[in-house]
Parts: C-alpha cells; structure tokens; sequence
C-alpha cells in the first residue's frame, strides 16, 4: 500500500504539471542518491521520497474482531500509518538569466501550489488514468485508499539532520505529512460464533441457624 500511495501522489502532481504546459518529470526515487554514481535517476525531475513512516496513535486500539450474520472473526487489527514524503526539485539546467536553482524553486513552488489546492486524493475520485493496481476499484484496498496532505515545517536544526542523513546535500524541498495509509493482511486468526442469548443461573442457598 505505501508504494500505491506515492504513485498516486506522482501520478496526480505529473498530470498537474503537464496541464499547466510545464512537464516537469516526477518520480519516485531515494534522494539520498544525490551525489553518488546512480544519481543520474534524480536529475531534472521532481523526486517523491519517503523519509519516514509513524504509526496513527489514536486508531491503535481498534477491535480485533469483525462481525458477520453467523459468526465473529478475529484477526490482528489493521495498522494506521502517516508517511513523511519529501518533494524535491533537482534541476540544473534552465534559460538564461534563469539557472537551474531558479528553475528548481519555480516547479517547487508549482508542487507546493498543487497540494495547497489539493490535499485529499483517492483512486476513486481521481480524474485522471491511473495504472494498475490503483485503477481496480474492486480491490477492497484501493478503493479505500484516501490520502490527505499537510504541509510539515521543519525547524533549521530539523532540515539539517534530516539532509545529514541524507547524505548532505541539500536541494529545494518541502516535506509533508500524508495521513493515511492503512495496511492488514486480513488473516483471520479464530472463528466464532455469535452470543445470541445469555442464560443466568440462579442457586438459593440454606442457611443454617445452630
């Protein structure tokens, strides 16, 4: 599921930026490969990377049973996750008087545009042709998927660990918080059925008075 979640988010800011006459190519990679022998991938385009995964606190105690007509089925309740999606413009070419870094906060500001007028995205509600898996509205899956963005402010000393930790070089970026993706297995772990009634014993008890 959090590999479907960052397509779509790519699929949806490529489809954007192609409708405003500027095709900024958008992928999918690790921008900590900046720098090295492979960072070829990351050149002229606009990178989705995933920079850190937390658990959703407040649905951790959801119930680990579902209900049917006949029976209760138990299983491990599904695990709620926020991802931490940094967007970053890697761009070094540019028209004069414009260079690459101009021409890198240009279609930042476009991604940041997209997502401040659009912070909810759905395979369902989804206006464009989505690839598979997330054109299958049958999968149970992706027809719940419902992603919702908020843009994270770092302080400095936060940008600097994280670009530390990504290797050091530091590009225009911005980072958000995408609620939720929602990952389970399904395996049902018991079966049982249901109480329909509930019968109460009552016993009187003697005393004896000596």
């Amino acid at each position: 599921m959090i590999e479907n979640a960052l397509i779509l988010l790519r699929e949806e800011l490529s489809s954007y930026m192609t409708a405003l006459g500027d095709p900024a190519s958008v992928v999918i990679e690790n921008i900590s490969l900046l720098g090295s022998d492979k960072d070829d991938l990351l050149r002229e385009n606009l990178v989705i990377s995933l920079v850190n995964i937390e658990q959703e606190n407040s649905l951790k105690n959801a119930p680990v049973y579902q209900k049917n007509e006949i029976s209760a089925i138990y299983e491990n309740p599904p695990i709620h996750l926020n991802l931490y999606v940094l967007v970053s413009a890697n761009f070094t070419s540019g028209t004069p008087p414009n260079n690459g870094y101009l021409l890198a906060l240009k279609r930042l500001s476009l991604a940041i545009k997209f997502f401040q007028g659009r912070s909810v995205f759905t395979p369902a509600s989804s206006t464009i042709s989505l690839p598979a898996p997330l054109n299958d509205l049958s999968n149970p899956e992706i027809n719940s998927l419902r992603l919702v963005l908020e843009l994270y402010s770092l302080s400095f000393e936060q940008v600097n660990h994280l670009w530390g930790s990504l290797g050091g070089r530091q590009i225009p970026s911005v980072l958000y918080k995408v609620r939720m993706v929602t990952i389970s297995e399904r395996k049902a772990l018991r079966e049982a059925p249901l109480i329909e009634e509930i019968h109460i014993q009552t016993q009187k008890y003697q005393q004896t008075i000596l």
